[in-house]
């Protein structure tokens, strides 16, 4: 039996117009279109330093055994320009699973379009720096072991979000969601008019023209009660 030790070396790829369509939306727009609960633990945060606003690709999955890095290493020889490669690591601390010449490598010569990693990586300082987009939890100078097993392209949950091999993934400075291929179309009409929704709103900000009076009706329809009044203590 291969369960938990295997490799899958195809994806069921999303149309890659509608990847492409993602491109200038932030995550907190489209976040708001798919209810809100599409978004990794913040813990999960940006480390690397990119230039281009937002990150954006299809999620090759890996799931690695807790401070094993042997996986991702197979990951990182299947990987396509644009994959964002998202990695499982049962919510382990202790070992970092990349540093700089993996990650170097990534973005130099695999040309990802970013790594999403439950757990810490090493070389800090230099992959800090880098014009790439790579989240992680933190930084340890433990490394890694090369053992196994673990599995390429099965569904994974990182961050308390489960990710299907073929997802698109989606990040910026704010952090990462992943939007399900099977809906992706269709998020991605919503979030293009939520985007403008909310830059109105911003304008009505600027303008002092914000209507905030949905705040006491919201209230009331909970049955707030509102004291007019200090409290007595």
């Amino acid at each position: 039996m291969s369960v938990g030790n295997r490799v899958f070396l195809k994806r069921d790829m999303p149309d890659s117009d509608v990847v492409e369509g993602f491109r200038n939306l932030p995550a907190a727009n489209v976040a708001d279109t798919m209810s809100r609960l599409c978004a990794l633990s913040s813990e999960i945060r940006l480390i690397g330093s990119p230039v281009a606003p937002i990150m954006v690709g299809v999620a090759l999955t890996v799931k690695v055994r807790p401070g094993d890095n042997l996986m991702l290493h197979k990951a990182l020889n299947m990987a396509q320009e644009g994959d964002v490669i998202v990695v499982s690591n049962e919510g382990d601390r202790s070992q970092s699973l990349m540093g700089e010449i993996m990650v170097t490598y990534a973005n130099s010569t695999k040309k990802v379009a970013g790594i999403v990693l439950d757990g810490p990586i090493r070389d800090f300082d230099q992959i800090s720096k880098m014009d790439f987009y790579i989240y992680g939890t933190g930084s340890t100078p433990g490394g890694p072991f090369k053992e196994g097993p673990g599995e390429v392209n099965v569904p994974v949950s990182i961050g308390n979000v489960a990710v299907m091999p073929g997802d698109i993934i989606l990040g910026d400075t704010d952090g990462v969601i992943v939007i399900p291929k099977k809906y992706a179309k269709e998020i991605l009409e919503a979030s293009i008019e939520y985007a403008k929704k909310d830059s109105a709103k911003l304008e009505a900000v600027i303008k002092g023209t914000a209507n905030r009076g949905w705040v006491d009706e919201s209230l009331k329809a909970k049955d707030t009660e509102i004291i007019d009044g200090c409290f007595e203590y």
